[in-house]
């Protein structure tokens, strides 16, 4: 079914009147009077719609409202390091595809990009929208948020919040991501991953002091890009429920 997001504000209403890229996308789908369409808030709302006007604009009428069923049942936030070129589309564009709550970024000691605030404030509208349109693709009721923090040591704090806090690291060999998840229940799971250089053992050493868990994802050297998503899929095996 044909999905649309808006803003929470516009689905008050029992009309929702579809407007910019939305209307413009359901020109080019050829929507007609009486097909029903999903319309999301982005939040976890969704509203079944029929459309009834499609005279210069198109105007649907709210048929029921419900949660939607496509949220994860735990919370998984991604906290990745910045990575070079577009590495960090990708795990934005995968990681939501796969349920991530939320996709944190910020920079470490190894970190080769460092963007300065006008070329981030442009690269996070882009992120942002790949998280909406891979949201829309994947059938979300949620569009995940992407967050830039200004450093390692804000990344930690925010980090802890969770009910679970996992950093994974290379040279780790005792604690698995298994063991991590089977010590006790949690709703809340933040991931942290380094850039291509991995964290310094410094950094690691912070990151226990900030109560973070230490991992092991396995015997390999996994780029950056694929070990936040390794591990999220992993949690989402763990955590699924029907």
């Amino acid at each position: 079914m044909t999905r649309f997001f808006v803003n929470p504000e516009e689905m008050a209403g029992q009309t929702i009147c579809l407007t910019g890229e939305n209307a413009a996308h359901a020109k080019v789908l050829r929507l007609k009077i009486g097909e029903e369409v999903m319309v999301c808030d982005g939040q976890g709302n969704e509203c079944l719609c029929r459309v009834e006007s499609t005279d210069g604009q198109y105007d649907l009428s709210v048929v029921s409202r419900s949660a939607s069923e496509t949220e994860a049942a735990v919370r998984v936030s991604v906290y990745m390091a910045l990575p070079k070129a577009d590495k960090l589309e990708h795990v934005i564009q995968k990681a939501t595809e796969l349920g991530a709550y939320e996709i944190v970024t910020f920079p470490t000691a190894r970190c080769v990009s460092r963007p300065d605030e006008k070329s981030l404030n442009k690269k996070l509208d882009r992120w942002q929208k790949i998280a909406a349109s891979a949201a829309e693709q994947s059938g979300r009721g949620r569009i995940p948020q992407v967050v830039v923090l200004p450093s390692y040591a804000a990344a930690l704090k925010r980090a802890a919040e969770c009910d679970k806090a996992i950093v994974f690291y290379e040279n780790e060999h005792a604690t698995t991501l298994r063991q991590a998840l089977e010590e006790s229940p949690y709703k809340t799971v933040s991931i942290l991953s380094g850039p291509e250089g991995g964290f310094e053992e410094s950094e690691i050493h912070q990151a226990r002091a900030a109560g973070l868990q230490v991992c092991t994802l396995g015997r390999r050297i996994l780029r950056c890009e694929t070990a936040p998503l390794c591990g999220l899929s992993a949690i989402m095996y763990a955590s699924y429920e029907f």
